[in-house]
């Protein structure tokens, strides 16, 4: 099943949230999770909080 979540106002640019978006494209949520949780990047935290949001 796909779900949309969004988070808007973000403190960061688009491209930057792409490059951690597609890291994670196409992937588990589990194994997405897991790659967020240590990607060094600002924008891997937006993404996690939005991924998380979306699954509860």
């Amino acid at each position: 099943m796909e779900t949309i979540a969004k988070h808007r106002h973000a403190r960061s640019s688009a491209q930057k949230v792409r490059l951690v978006a597609d890291l994670i494209r196409g992937k588990k949520v589990s194994q997405a999770l897991e790659t967020l949780t240590y990607t060094n990047k600002k924008a891997a935290g937006l993404v996690k909080k939005v991924l998380e949001s979306a699954i509860c």
